[in-house]
């Protein structure tokens, strides 16, 4: 009777049952570090390409071809792929406010479509929606004043 009830109370696999339970959620959310950690790299690199961007824009006689090889090239430096995904739309001669007067400058604005390695399957498998897996398109933008 003793090792009968002995054998009911014992806790052996709990420990394998606890890790069971919690391992999954523990890989998540390191996934989901590493995931949104690319992501917020991958927005530095494309504010930095605009910048860039902008910076051949104010130069005088420059062409709409220099600053998009500009920000493609900058892109490829960071590192990231497919740099020919990137649309790069670049505006001359906008009017923007400085102190009680105004100037021209140039906007470069960089969208790029990113698409999560890990988390972006995982969530086609949990929903069926139409945009679940679709890429997100990430947009950085800047302005220089022309000189």
């Amino acid at each position: 009777m003793r090792t009968l009830r002995s054998t009911i109370r014992s806790e052996r696999g709990a420990a394998l049952l606890e890790t069971a339970l919690t391992l999954p959620l523990l890989l998540l959310v390191t996934v989901g570090i590493v995931e949104f950690g690319r992501a917020y790299q991958t927005w530095q690199v494309l504010t930095n390409a605009a910048r860039e961007g902008a910076r051949v824009a104010v130069l005088p006689g420059t062409n709409d071809a220099a600053v998009q090889d500009r920000v493609r090239d900058y892109i490829e430096a960071g590192q990231l792929s497919y740099p020919d995904s990137a649309s790069v739309v670049i505006t001359r001669n906008n009017v923007i406010p400085i102190g009680t007067g105004t100037a021209t400058a140039s906007r470069v604005q960089v969208d790029f479509p990113f698409q999560f390695m890990v988390l972006q399957p995982v969530a086609q498998l949990v929903s069926s929606g139409s945009t679940v897996g679709a890429p997100i398109t990430m947009r950085a933008t800047a302005t220089m004043r022309n000189e």
